[in-house]
């Protein structure tokens, strides 16, 4: 069949390929056509969510990457915030315990164990100035990145901005963008003299002009951390208020990173105890992973 279309006169493409499609079976043709499209459309079915589609590589797994695949040396790697050593004892053996005890080895409560939340209330209640409930107030997460995702799961909505202080912990831009937030950047200032000296996490200044112009009706989120990863600094009580006094302001809701909150050397304030206010538009995240240097425990609490 071939053989008798490709004649001396050489047709042009489009007649050949009208030729060849009309010496092929319509029944075969339209197999084919249907196939085609099918496969198309299982290729549409399978790509990621328009939501996870785009995201770029977070740096932990590039720095993780770069220290395993170092052909000359070992490298250590200062980009996770991982421990070199154990757990304390009184740690690992409660764990230990735990693995023997039935209740344990089975599902626990949505919002975790109530044995757990009494003793994290029990805990921060001194701190907090008053009883805290854990029957409504406290949650266990799967660490605390999945306390600070559910939180901008369940009140971000499309469109609605974020303000991040930068420099930031990497994995809030990806949460914040996950559920169609804009992400609104606020940069932290270091000192004029820290490209020539050494000088202190705290001689890192907010300016609050410019945060100010960050707050749009669209803000939804402001998000602070302190103790500050990665710059070290812990904010102290005037520049909460200034931020809480915005919040407020603008209703606007504070996610307060504190997974820090047992690492520091100077006087550590927490923005919910600020005022009933400012509590009532406060959602605190912490972490068992870094309050006992086991990170790979992914314990979190909200």
């Amino acid at each position: 069949m071939l053989r008798s279309i490709l004649t001396p006169s050489r047709p042009s493409q489009s007649v050949l390929r009208t030729t060849l499609r009309s010496n092929i079976p319509l029944h075969l043709s339209r197999s084919f056509s249907s196939s085609v499209s099918v496969m198309s459309n299982q290729t549409q079915k399978l790509k990621p969510a328009a939501r996870v589609q785009g995201q770029k590589k977070d740096v932990w797994s590039m720095i993780n990457e770069a220290a395993a695949s170092s052909p000359i040396q070992p490298i250590v790697n200062l980009g996770q915030g991982f421990f070199g050593y154990n757990p304390p004892d009184f740690i690992l053996n409660a764990a230990k315990e735990a693995l023997d005890r039935v209740e344990c080895n089975q599902y626990a409560p949505a919002k975790g164990r109530p044995r757990l939340r009494k003793a994290l209330a029990d805990a921060y209640s001194p701190l907090w100035g008053r009883q805290l409930d854990p029957e409504t107030e406290i949650i266990i997460t799967t660490g605390a990145n999945e306390g600070m995702l559910s939180a901008f799961m369940g009140f971000i909505e499309p469109g609605d901005e974020v303000i991040v202080f930068e420099p930031f912990f990497d994995q809030y831009i990806s949460n914040i963008q996950m559920p169609g937030g804009k992400v609104v950047y606020v940069p932290l200032h270091p000192p004029e003299t820290g490209a020539t000296k050494n000088s202190s996490a705290a001689d890192w200044t907010i300016d609050f002009d410019e945060l100010e112009k960050a707050f749009t009706p669209r803000t939804k989120m402001i998000v602070i951390n302190t103790p500050h990863n990665p710059v070290g600094k812990v904010f102290h009580k005037d520049e909460l208020q200034k931020i809480a006094d915005l919040a407020v302001k603008h209703q606007t809701i504070i996610l307060s990173d504190e997974v820090y909150d047992r690492l520091f050397y100077v006087p550590f304030t927490r923005i919910a105890n600020l005022s009933p206010e400012v509590e009532k538009l406060t959602l605190t995240v912490g972490s068992a992973g870094k309050n006992f240097y086991a990170t790979g425990w992914r314990v979190g609490r909200s």
